[in-house]
């Protein structure tokens, strides 16, 4: 099951995952095949880029499967250039991609958001 997982992390907490996957990687150490992490450092980030109409629209797309731009506007009520500049920011992030037919959908079994108001550096 792939999942992708949305969260806040410092960077100094970035950092020291980091480094410990780095000394694991000298040791020789064979890592578990992971989950796509996408990392914003602090709530107000992760909300400028994860607006309401861009997780609608992930979760529609996660729901109904693979479509064009065209059809996922008119299901969304929105305008088609606005979910297109949303699809385009989603697929900066890689929560969602395309098909070689240009339809978009999210590759990801899950996605989870993991939001603790108690980070500090």
């Amino acid at each position: 099951m792939t999942k992708a997982i949305i969260s806040i992390t410092s960077t100094s907490t970035l950092f020291s995952e980091v480094r410990e996957i780095a000394k694991k990687l000298d040791r020789g150490e064979i890592l578990p095949e992971a989950d796509y992490h996408l990392s914003f450092s602090d709530s107000a980030q992760l909300f400028r880029e994860l607006t309401p109409a861009r997780l609608a629209l992930l979760e529609h797309l996660k729901k109904d499967g693979p479509q064009s731009i065209y059809a996922l506007a008119k299901q969304l009520g929105r305008n088609y250039s606005n979910v297109h500049a949303d699809v385009r920011k989603l697929m900066e992030h890689h929560l969602i991609d395309k098909t070689e037919d240009q339809q978009v959908f999210v590759p990801w079994d899950d996605v989870e958001i993991h939001l603790s108001l108690s980070v500090s550096e």
